[in-house]
């Protein structure tokens, strides 16, 4: 009666490594992926900066800072045991105007909180780590590194065994007491016994779908990037301190684990979901985010910040002064246009941004409704927290 045990909606790195969770935790499980792309991890999975995040940032503990923290550790320990190529760096994070200053010690502590090491620096100690950038500031963070996502998600999608049906956009989900059905856009039907949604920028539709409100809407926001026309200038990971309103970490220097070093990104509103570009426009996903209450309520309260990110997507020369504040010297011919991202941002009714990941779960289903950056950093833990609560369904 049952195609498989589990179906898992997404092949991106959470997607993947649910399915491999799964099959660990309970060897003989059948597993199904339905991806909509002809490849694995082709959009935030495989359009990120490549950090494994240390877990700094987040909230004491969250979901975030527990897996990212647990994640960062054990992705480490993947990427050697299956021979991927990966990087501890470290990193730093500068202060580059006295008012950043009191969020840098803010820093210090969540981290010692979050049981991260930390070193405080001064402008000379900057130098040390990297000698062409300036501040008066810095923390340095050893635990960050970089690693080849794509590269994971694909070890992952091998070792759990799963069966992976590509080209396979869901368009129906049909959800009975004893199990659920799934039809994709070319005609193939797919029965489990429990739906795992982990459809990233498409999860709050896959949602609905299923007949359940999820209480949010994905917005996607594009992340733009440039690269480093003389890598050498950058050492390692150089990033500015956030600002605690908002889940976005501003525009920062990462050397990738191919040698490249990307500067990126800001975060502009796309018109699609998967809308990596302005020339991108999808009417009914354009219009689906303009329909929703919280869209508007972020527009209102975060007007200022939206304008400096569209100024700096439309100029390259205000991206380029952005990044000056801690290279001061690059200059807009150092910096050449590289691929973009989107992220998929979970928005309340009430236009706030959900800061932690959101797993909810329903009737022979769990839905992951919120798992941007450092999803990719925490997704063994996310996986073996959705496995385990798909399993209890099963």
């Amino acid at each position: 009666m049952f195609d498989c045990d589990v179906l898992v909606i997404g092949g991106g790195i959470v997607g993947l490594s649910t399915a491999y969770a799964l099959t660990r935790a309970a060897p003989g499980t059948r597993v199904t992926v339905l991806e909509k792309e002809h490849a694995l991890a082709r959009h935030q999975t495989g359009r990120n900066s490549g950090v494994i995040h240390s877990g700094i940032y987040y909230r004491p503990g969250s979901l975030k800072a527990r897996f990212a923290v647990q994640g960062a550790a054990e992705m480490v320990k993947f990427c050697a045991e299956w021979g991927i190529p990966y990087e501890v760096t470290g990193k730093l994070v500068v202060a580059t105007g006295r008012e950043e200053l009191p969020r840098l010690h803010a820093l210090v502590q969540r981290g010692r909180e979050n049981g991260i090491p930390v070193r405080e620096l001064g402008p000379s100690q900057i130098s040390e780590y990297e000698p062409r950038v300036r501040g008066l500031a810095a923390i340095h963070v050893g635990t960050t590194g970089i690693c080849d996502y794509t590269a994971v998600s694909e070890r992952l999608a091998e070792a759990s065994g799963a069966r992976i049906l590509y080209g396979a956009e869901v368009t129906v989900v049909d959800r009975r007491p004893f199990g659920v059905a799934v039809r994709t856009a070319d005609g193939r039907v797919v029965r489990a016994k429990v739906l795992v949604n982990c459809a990233g920028l498409h999860c709050d539709r896959i949602a609905r779908l299923a007949g359940d409100d999820p209480g949010m809407r994905i917005v996607p926001f594009r992340g733009e990037y440039y690269e480093l026309a003389d890598p050498s200038l950058v050492r390692g990971l150089v990033y500015p301190v956030p600002d605690p309103a908002f889940p976005f970490l501003g525009v920062h220097l990462t050397r990738g684990i191919d040698g490249g070093v990307h500067i990126g990104p800001n975060a502009v509103p796309a018109l699609a979901k998967e809308g990596y570009g302005w020339s991108v426009v999808r009417p009914r996903e354009l219009g689906a985010t303009l329909a929703w209450p919280g869209s508007w309520a972020i527009a209102r309260e975060h007007w200022r910040y939206g304008a400096g990110e569209l100024h700096r997507s439309l100029s390259k020369r205000a991206f380029t002064e952005a990044v000056r504040r801690m290279l001061p010297i690059v200059e807009e011919s150092d910096l050449r246009r590289a691929a973009p991202g989107v992220r998929a941002q979970a928005v309340l009714r009430d236009g706030t941004l959900v800061d932690d990941f959101l797993i909810r779960e329903a009737p022979r289903t769990v839905h992951v409704l919120n798992a941007p950056s450092p999803a990719a950093t925490a997704s063994l833990p996310i996986g073996r927290e959705v496995a385990t609560r798909a399993l209890a369904r099963l």
